[in-house]
């Protein structure tokens, strides 16, 4: 078969909130592919393997075999797959709009997940929790203001777009680092409205390939 029309490969990690955006993204668009676990905590990481490496010389995830092309970096996956198979759009047309659809997905991937991504918190050692609650909790105080802005239904206007595909995974993180979501109403708002879509769902790291058991939905 022809490596353009292969089904795309998505190297993805069940509980990582970068391949999480892309399995959103695969699902808004419809497309089929297949995942490629990738477990960030066994064998001393999986990522750090030669033969991901290979794949992503960075040995992160996620990664996207597509097209005949490997791709690394959730947003660049993102806007790859926006630019090939536009339809339904998670960029919007008007400019201004756009450009705050990027603002809010790099708070979110620049801002705040790095600070509190895995291989951080294991720099960081016992006060992991604390100190993701702390770059979490500074960056949400930002990232309300500025959704009371910019939302409608979701975080900007009423469409969904790229911007949601950051902020669904960062609240779950949140949550699990037990972070007070009191004082952010809009984006619990915003969070909840975007977990009733079907693909927010079967992109869940509860309903994944490579799940524990006693983690599924």
């Amino acid at each position: 078969m022809c490596a353009a029309l292969a089904k795309p490969i998505l190297y993805s990690y069940f509980r990582s909130s970068c391949s999480w955006r892309v399995r959103i993204a695969l699902a808004l668009k419809g497309i089929a592919y297949d995942q490629a676990p990738v477990n960030l905590v066994k064998d001393g990481g999986q990522q750090l393997s030669p033969e991901f490496r290979s794949v992503n010389p960075m040995q992160q995830i996620p990664a996207l075999k597509i097209d005949g092309v490997a791709l690394s970096q959730s947003l660049a996956i993102i806007e790859y797959l926006e630019e090939t198979r536009p339809n339904p759009r998670i960029l919007p047309q008007d400019p201004k709009k756009r450009a705050q659809v990027r603002m809010i997905s790099d708070h979110i991937a620049s801002g705040i997940q790095p600070l509190q991504n895995l291989n951080v918190l294991q720099q960081i050692g016992e006060k992991k929790q604390e100190w993701a609650q702390h770059c979490i909790t500074r960056g949400f105080e930002a990232l309300e203001q500025i959704l009371q802005e910019t939302s409608g239904c979701y975080c900007v206007g009423d469409e969904v777009s790229m911007a949601d595909l950051c902020l669904v995974p960062q609240v779950y993180n949140a949550e699990r680092f037990k972070v007070d979501l009191v004082p952010y109403p809009t984006i619990r708002r915003i969070n909840q409205a975007l977990l009733e879509l079907e693909a927010f769902q079967t992109s869940h790291p509860s309903r994944q390939p490579d799940t524990p058991p006693e983690m599924r939905a």
